[in-house]
């Protein structure tokens, strides 16, 4: 019980400071934690992430940080992609769906993290802030819509939607390394946007998580309560917290999840 309210408050921690991580830390916190196998597990991280996110998010809308336009036409695109996604799983053996996933969080690790760096080289200097697919207006501090901003948006909700439904684990893994490289949103609304889109996928899927599950372990409930607390905690610490060092954080959570998951995929051939 202590090691899952532990995992747990971490994985709701480190949801709230990136606004991802949280999905691909919720299902082996379950399994080490509490004890329960994958079938299990993979549910009721989608409801102990899909809560949180959805309480950081409305903290976001709070501090006026979430895009939810973009959030909104991100899980739109997602849902419609996801099934596509789980239709290629169903015939990928188990060994190559994790290797897959190990080698993608790797890239995402790497380039984040070398984002992080140049930030804060570039914090540096009084260079102007190169032109993006998506930029924020100066004058209405809202996005910029037109064919290239619009397209780049059901772009990043397709590939979080496909890798979705062929992975099995929440997108913001992939949106915010997207929505950091092809906006010039800040960090923070970056997470806070992120958090939305987390929050309208997992909503889609929530319901038949509960309905296929005729019985929920108690502490699986402590396990949830203690996501969400990490989550608000998380989000009253992230206005403290350099950009920067949030961007490397995540990718040494996603570097961290690879190992994780490629030692298990190994398991799956040995």
């Amino acid at each position: 019980m202590i090691i899952s309210s532990i995992l747990g408050f971490l994985v709701g921690l480190t949801l709230g400071l990136t606004g991802a991580g949280g999905g691909i830390l919720a299902v082996p916190a379950l399994v080490i934690g509490v004890g329960l196998n994958m079938t299990s597990a993979a549910p009721i991280a989608l409801i102990a992430v899909g809560l949180a996110a959805l309480t950081g998010a409305l903290d976001g809308f709070r501090r006026h940080l979430v895009r939810y336009k973009a959030a909104m036409l991100m899980a739109m695109t997602g849902g419609l992609i996801s099934p596509f996604g789980v239709w290629l799983a169903k015939r990928l053996s188990e060994f190559w769906l994790m290797a897959l996933f190990s080698a993608v969080m790797c890239v995402v690790a790497l380039r984040m993290f070398n984002q992080a760096r140049g930030n804060k080289s570039a914090s540096s200097t009084s260079d102007p802030e190169p032109i993006k697919a998506c930029m924020i207006s100066e004058q209405t501090g809202k996005f910029i819509w037109n064919q290239r901003s619009l397209s780049t948006m059901i772009g990043i909700g397709s590939v979080s939607g496909l890798l979705t439904g062929l992975l099995g684990v929440g997108g913001g893994f992939v949106i915010v390394p997207l929505l950091k490289r092809y906006t010039n949103l800040k960090m923070h609304s970056v997470v806070a946007t992120s958090l939305l889109v987390i929050a309208l996928v997992s909503a889609i899927t929530v319901s038949n998580a509960f309905s296929s599950l005729t019985h929920l372990p108690s502490a699986t409930w402590g396990f949830v309560g203690l996501v969400i607390a990490g989550m608000v905690a998380g989000r009253l610490a992230a206005p403290a917290i350099a950009p920067q060092y949030i961007q490397m954080g995540f990718a040494l959570v996603c570097g961290l999840s690879a190992c994780i998951v490629f030692i298990n995929a190994c398991q799956h051939i040995i």
